[in-house]
């Protein structure tokens, strides 16, 4: 037990070990800290949000991510479209809403789109992170847009993105159209015609971290497979799962197991009709989007935290569960009811 011993001023050295470690790749280590101490409390007050009650968890994410993702969305909540596109890549580009199946392929007809729709924003509307997973060449960001940006209710997504000097090439927007309102979303998504069919992730290329590459074909094939077992085998002790649709959340590796087990039929990055898309993030956090061939869900995207050992601490799944009926929502539900 040498290692949770205390190294001299109350830090075991298994947490300085891991300290060092994510310095190494690039985590801030003062988000460790204790909550009380005067570092960590300016860490906090670094990554909060102007106007917004909130507190960004970046314990996934690089400084530089950070940094880059929360001005990125500041100049976007100041309802700035110049200043909102500075953060976009003139060539390539790709943004595509994944549930209304809005898309845009270049900057400036981005740029004419913010020019339509930021004039008409509220005042105090925001657009804010309040979770990144990620580095600077790519990361999912968890985002917040307030009522009134895109219609009468907050929108709650994530967002793929990837990176090239610090510009954005490629971001791919995930979010549940139950909780912005089935009728709502309806009425701004685009016909089945126009619905885009190429994510265009060959423009930007894999540029995730190795071990999370590793981690996600891993978890995806148990999932494909059927295998609710070997799939908690990945997670470590006290893993979350937490389905945001589904309203679905589980601890520990033996809940997330039985749950796999018992609803893999049910959800919709489960069986052989699933495939992963595209693999973003850094050493430590980061995720995956997939597409499913036989399920009324066609895309979504799972999010994932990883330990220093590879393990999956936290596990995040978004898509749109307004294309399923309310009974399937009810039986993925039941589904975890530990017996």
């Amino acid at each position: 037990m040498e290692t949770s011993r205390p190294a001299g001023n109350g830090t075991s050295r298994r947490t300085l070990f891991r300290q060092a470690t994510l310095a190494g790749a690039g985590i801030a280590a003062a988000t460790l800290l204790p909550a009380g101490s005067a570092s960590a409390a300016g860490t906090r007050d670094g990554l909060t949000f102007p106007g917004v009650d909130i507190v960004i968890d970046a314990s996934h994410a690089t400084e530089d991510v950070v940094v880059l993702v929360r001005e990125y969305l500041t100049r976007k909540s100041a309802h700035s479209p110049d200043a909102t596109m500075s953060f976009f890549s003139r060539d390539p580009l790709t943004y595509i809403d994944a549930v209304l199946g809005w898309s845009w392929y270049d900057w400036d007809s981005l740029r004419t789109s913010l020019g339509q729709f930021m004039p008409n924003w509220p005042k105090d509307g925001k657009s804010y992170p309040t979770r990144i997973l990620g580095d600077a060449t790519s990361a999912l960001v968890f985002f917040t847009d307030t009522a009134g940006l895109f219609g009468p209710s907050e929108i709650r997504t994530v967002g793929v993105i990837n990176f090239d000097d610090r510009k954005i090439t490629r971001q791919i927007d995930y979010w549940d159209g139950r909780h912005f309102g089935i009728s709502d979303t309806l009425g701004l998504k685009v016909s089945s015609d126009k619905f885009p069919t190429d994510f265009r992730e060959s423009t930007v290329g894999e540029t995730a971290a190795l071990g999370m590459k590793n981690v996600t074909y891993q978890l995806a094939g148990a999932l494909r497979d059927g295998d609710g077992a070997r799939a908690a085998q990945l997670f470590a002790p006290g893993a979350i799962f937490e389905d945001v649709p589904a309203h679905v959340q589980l601890v520990g590796p033996r809940s997330i197991g039985s749950y796999l087990a018992n609803a893999i039929s049910l959800l919709p990055y489960t069986g052989r009709g699933t495939v992963v898309r595209h693999v973003v993030g850094g050493a430590v956090g980061g995720g995956y989007e997939w597409t499913s061939a036989d399920n009324p869900v066609p895309r979504g995207v799972v999010a994932l935290e990883l330990d220093l050992w590879g393990k999956i601490t936290r596990l995040t799944a978004m898509w749109d569960g307004s294309l399923v009926d309310d009974s399937a929502l009810i039986s993925l539900g039941q589904k975890a009811v530990e017996r």
